[in-house]
């Protein structure tokens, strides 16, 4: 059974369980509220902010919750860099095409040059710096991230023309420790560090998956409190776990979810733990 089927079974507006989700729908990781007002008003100063977590956490759920925050502020400029892994000529010219920079391949001062003049002047105009977000930072090379750091820093460092968000897992902390990188982790500010979530966080985080897309009352109590308990703490592995349940749910034309059908699915003799068995006799 194919997405759209899905929902008009379930009166969904979207599969809450499934990558993409509209941004209005993205649930917010506790602790990553006060980050995301401090990395609002960070887009006044500029400089470098970092995101970082094991995979699975929501660092790049939480990154397209700010963007889509940033995007708000009128006049704020916000460009999403989509292939961190470039060497320094493509980083460039991506660079050029998110804030609108002709680039020439043969003359890198060039763009050196025209991108400063570029975010100077819109720093001028709106009191308020370009936004680059950088999703899976770890891949990004110290050529690139030094390049980065040399051109939004202005008058001897004391000003910064761009704000920066760094997303990536925990390899970047390690990476800004290094001889070559440490000028740059010096200069971070705002840090998130994303941990695994309780089983209680992540059920309210079904609770919450659930209202937003429309049926509140689809899973039960009983395999929402399931569900979080066998995630291993981890947001990723939740949302796959249920979006099988919902797809196999919606295949056998159920009203709704209970434990009977995450235990068909997940358990290995197709049965109750030994806790439920117990509370039978």
């Amino acid at each position: 059974m194919n997405n759209t089927d899905i929902r008009s079974l379930y009166g969904f507006k979207y599969n809450p369980f499934l990558p993409d989700l509209p941004p209005e729908a993205l649930y917010a990781i506790p602790g990553t509220e006060s980050f995301g007002l401090r990395v609002q008003s960070m887009a006044e100063h500029g400089g470098f902010a970092l995101i970082t977590g094991e995979p699975g956490l929501g660092k790049s759920k939480t990154l397209q919750k700010i963007a889509h925050q940033l995007e708000q502020i009128p006049d704020l400029t916000v460009g999403v860099m989509q292939r961190p892994q470039s060497k320094l000529g493509d980083f460039y010219r991506e660079l050029g095409e998110l804030f609108n920079v002709n680039m020439s391949p043969s003359n890198r001062y060039g763009g050196f040059k025209a991108l400063r003049d570029r975010w100077k002047s819109h720093c001028q105009s709106t009191l308020l710096k370009p936004v680059l977000l950088i999703d899976e930072a770890q891949q990004v090379s110290a050529e690139c991230l030094t390049e980065l750091r040399i051109l939004q820093s202005h008058k001897f460092d004391s000003q910064s023309l761009l704000f920066t968000i760094l997303c990536g897992d925990n390899r970047l902390p390690e990476r800004f420790r290094t001889a070559d990188l440490l000028p740059l982790g010096s200069r971070i500010g705002p840090r998130l560090l994303l941990e695994p979530l309780s089983p209680e966080q992540l059920q309210d985080y079904l609770y919450f998956a659930l209202e937003q897309a429309g049926n509140s009352q689809l899973m039960s109590d009983e395999l929402i409190l399931t569900l979080s308990g066998h995630a291993a703490n981890n947001l990723r592995v939740l949302n796959q776990m249920a979006a099988e349940l919902l797809a196999e749910a919606a295949r056998q034309n159920l009203p709704r979810i209970d434990e009977s059908l995450f235990f068909q699915l997940f358990s290995p003799q197709g049965t109750k733990p030994r806790r439920s068995r117990r509370n039978k006799q």
